[in-house]
């Protein structure tokens, strides 16, 4: 497998023989844990700006190479979208004292992220249907991720004022 393979369905986990996408997403979500638990929210920010900038030109070659687009293997896409859900419900959940929150937020980011990736509402199925190259198949994915995200704050927020 070649390195821009590896990236692409990041480290393999696209090449899932069902529901590629949930498993990328799910394996993105233990990633993005431990660089928040070990380096702080900037890092993780800063790392999936940096990977939303390259998968943009990786997934344009790809595509011009296999003659494709949004092939399901490439998952990357979901990386930054879980990513984004996690760090906008962390960010929230930093704020609350009760318990399991932080347990919630990660379950609430995973889910609300795939919820938004699979329904693909408004703007974000509009980037997916019409957009073509590497800007379709990240921008769609980070649009769900900050939707996710916002979903997951609200519900958390919600039980906040529910306890």
């Amino acid at each position: 497998m070649t390195i821009q393979k590896l990236f692409l369905t990041f480290f393999g986990t696209g090449l899932a023989p069902k529901a590629p996408g949930t498993v990328g997403s799910l394996a993105a979500l233990p990633f993005g844990v431990a660089i928040l638990y070990y380096l702080g929210i900037e890092s993780l920010f800063m790392l999936t700006i940096a990977v939303t900038i390259i998968g943009i030109f990786e997934v344009n070659k790809y595509e011009k190479l296999t003659g494709d687009h949004d092939q399901s293997h490439i998952v990357i896409d979901e990386a930054v979208g879980m990513w984004l859900s996690l760090m906008i419900a962390y960010s929230t959940m930093i704020t609350l004292s009760y318990p399991y929150a932080d347990i919630l937020s990660l379950v609430f980011s995973f889910a609300a992220f795939r919820l938004f990736d699979i329904w693909k509402p408004s703007t974000i199925g509009k980037i997916d249907r019409e957009w073509k190259g590497g800007y379709g198949v990240m921008l769609d994915d980070v649009l769900a991720g900050i939707a996710g995200g916002l979903l997951s704050s609200l519900i958390l927020l919600g039980i906040n004022k529910i306890i």
